[in-house]
């Protein structure tokens, strides 16, 4: 009886001690807190995301699947076909302008042949005038010579006839 006694009068702690360990549990221990939280955000996920989750993952795969099968050989047929298509127009392009270079370059040759030739003919001229220019001035040396030999004639045949008349 008397540990029962002695049990009862240590009731008033037990009391003091059950308050202790609640307020460390609520002030300390998370743990049923965070279960609790857990709980609720995978059910929240499983019911509200999963079947948008699952219907945005069945649409991306469907356009996926869209866009390879379809899309994507469209594209490619048109890209094939504008390239060739561009390929064509720039070997149009690219033979028009090997045409205007032979064309420009056939032009230069025959502007320089003709400036060649004018060059020759104008030297070939030079040429011709100069000795023309030679043989006049031959011939007004050679009249200068006879000029001079005339007055020297003509002087000695005045000193010639000026002795005449010195003599008096």
């Amino acid at each position: 009886d008397r540990k029962r006694e002695a049990g009862g009068a240590g009731s008033p702690i037990r009391p003091i001690i059950k308050d202790v360990g609640e307020i460390y549990s609520r002030l300390l221990d998370h743990r049923p807190v965070i279960q609790g939280e857990i709980r609720y955000f995978v059910k929240e996920f499983e019911e509200k995301r999963g079947l948008r989750e699952l219907r945005v993952l069945e649409n991306l795969k469907n356009t996926i699947f869209e866009t390879n099968e379809h899309v994507l050989p469209k594209c490619e047929q048109a890209m094939h076909d504008n390239l060739n298509e561009a390929f064509k127009r720039l070997q149009a392009a690219n033979d028009m302008i090997h045409r205007l270079q032979e064309r420009e370059h056939e032009e230069r040759k025959l502007q320089a042949d003709k400036l060649m030739a004018c060059e020759e003919k104008r030297i070939a001229h030079w040429e011709e005038f100069m000795k023309e220019q030679q043989n006049k001035q031959a011939e007004v040396d050679e009249e200068h010579r006879k000029a001079m030999e005339r007055l020297k004639e003509q002087y000695s045949e005045m000193e010639k006839e000026l002795t005449k008349y010195v003599s008096f």
